[in-house]
C-alpha cells in the first residue's frame, strides 16, 4: 500500500491499464461528486465491504480515495490483509482533489 499525494496518484493512475479508482465514502457521499470511474463500495458496511471486496481482481492496482483521506488508508489496509497486490490512498480524499468530479 502507498499513500500517495494527489499528483503522484493521478500521474500513476493514468499511466496504469489495470487501474480501478475505488470511492470507499457512503452512497449519499458519493452521489455528491464523485471522480470520474471511481466505483463506489461503502467502507461502514463492515462485512458487507469485505464481501464486495472478494468480488474484484486482486491484480489490479486500486486507486483508493474517501472524503479526507483517513477511511481510504483503512481500506488499503484491508484490502493488504484480503491479498490485493496494489491499492494506492489518495492523501486529503476528495477534499483536497482539484481535478475533475462528477455530480449527479
Amino acid at each position: 500500500m502507498a499513500d500517495l499525494i494527489q499528483e503522484e496518484w493521478v500521474e500513476e493512475l493514468e499511466n496504469d491499464s489495470s487501474a480501478v479508482i475505488l470511492d470507499v465514502r457512503t452512497a449519499e457521499e458519493f452521489e455528491e461528486g464523485y471522480i470520474p470511474n471511481a466505483i463506489n463500495i461503502d467502507i461502514r458496511q463492515g462485512q458487507g465491504f469485505i464481501d464486495e471486496l472478494e468480488k474484484l481482481d486482486k491484480s489490479k492496482t486500486y486507486y483508493v480515495y474517501c472524503r479526507s483521506g483517513a477511511r481510504s488508508a483503512q481500506a488499503c489496509s484491508l484490502m493488504e490483509q484480503l491479498g490485493f497486490e496494489e491499492a494506492h490512498n489518495l492523501l486529503g480524499g476528495i477534499l483536497e482533489w482539484e481535478g475533475d468530479i462528477v455530480e449527479e
